[in-house]
């Protein structure tokens, strides 16, 4: 088990070393704003017109994203494709979404080039010179909206704003996604010490335990997803993002700890603590099942940390939870030694999209 030095988090040296990593995480919001400004004159120009698509279908790696925003309100049937290709029954009368940009997105350029295949009604996000870009230049009526970078969030929120547009989708303030993650930033920053710094705090939690990472909602289920992904990385340990009825034998299975046992003896073996991501949705439903899993994991001696954003729109509340999930996996890898030192290998920092999906 790798030994987590607290000390590292406060360490200048340590810091300086993953500059890079920490600074794309600032820099989050300034993306959002950049895609928006880039797809302005294209969004300008979007509108319904009349016309309805018979369904939408989504592809690529953030397509459940958009799945998740649009699914309640969305006036015809929505699919999130993970697969190659198209489902079968997608035509002329359908619309396909398509975000993607690496050369890793085998599934986005899939669909892109089929969708031009079928004539289906297609919108992509990615940089012009991808691979999905040069995929769906067959179509003369795609809408392309030219994303300034590998940043699948802020794609994200210049598809949706899109897709509303076309009445197909609630509005997205791209503006207060913007700013919700700016202010994570300043909390979460490298120059805030563990004490006032969220991010730290919970990477001081799992610095000997295995995260299971709960949202009640749609969205901060998302959210959790993508924050184990993070912390699986940053880490290199399992982590779990699930819904209630896989969490709780999960908890329930745990032996309380022997108060006798000595450290120094026998190390400790890691122990699972759950993570809840609040929203603050007012659901009932939601509220009944974190009760659950809170008094599960008191009964078998789990620690329990909650990371709430209440305010700002669906969209930005998703990204500030995601944001923060974030910002402790990269302090849970600069504690235990992971980034920030001398035998850091370059492709296993978060930070190079091309070679960290998670970030």
């Amino acid at each position: 088990m790798s030994f987590f030095d607290d000390s590292r988090l406060d360490d200048p040296a340590a810091l300086e070393a993953t500059d890079h990593l920490l600074r794309r995480l600032a820099g989050a919001g300034a993306r959002v704003r950049a895609e928006i400004d880039a797809s302005a004159e294209v969004l300008s120009k979007l509108g319904s017109d009349g016309f309805r698509p018979r369904a939408v279908v989504a592809a690529g790696r953030d397509a459940r994203l958009v799945r998740a925003v649009l699914e309640p309100v969305c006036p015809v049937p929505f699919v999130a494709w993970p697969g190659p290709g198209l489902p079968g029954w997608a035509g002329p009368l359908d619309l396909v979404i398509v975000l993607g940009g690496t050369a890793e997105d085998q599934g986005a350029m899939s669909a892109a080039s089929e969708a031009v295949r079928r004539g289906c009604g297609l919108m992509v996000a990615s940089p012009e010179d991808s691979p999905v870009a040069q995929a769906s230049a067959g179509s003369r009526h795609a809408i392309r909206l030219p994303s300034q970078s590998d940043d699948q969030l802020a794609a994200a929120v210049a598809v949706l704003q899109g897709l509303h547009q076309l009445e197909l989708g609630p509005a997205v303030d791209a503006d207060a996604v913007a700013a919700m993650l700016d202010e994570v930033a300043i909390e979460c920053s490298p120059n805030n010490d563990v004490a006032s710094n969220p991010a730290k705090d919970l990477s001081l939690m799992l610095a000997d335990a295995l995260p299971l990472v709960w949202g009640g909602s749609v969205l901060a289920a998302r959210a959790a997803r993508r924050v184990v992904e993070a912390m699986r990385l940053a880490s290199g340990r399992p982590a779990l993002a699930a819904d209630a009825g896989h969490l709780l034998p999960v908890l329930a299975n745990q032996p309380l700890r022997d108060v006798f046992a000595d450290p120094f003896d026998k190390a400790e073996e890691l122990r699972p603590g759950l993570v809840i991501l609040d929203d603050g949705i007012d659901d009932p439903l939601v509220t009944d099942t974190r009760r659950q899993l809170e008094e599960k994991a008191e009964r078998h001696d789990v620690r329990v940390h909650v990371v709430t954003q209440a305010n700002g729109t669906d969209v930005a509340r998703y990204a500030a939870l995601t944001q923060h999930g974030r910002y402790a996996a990269a302090y849970l890898g600069i504690g235990l030694g992971r980034y920030g030192t001398p035998v850091e290998e370059a492709p296993s920092v978060p930070g190079n999209p091309a070679e960290d999906p998670a970030w």
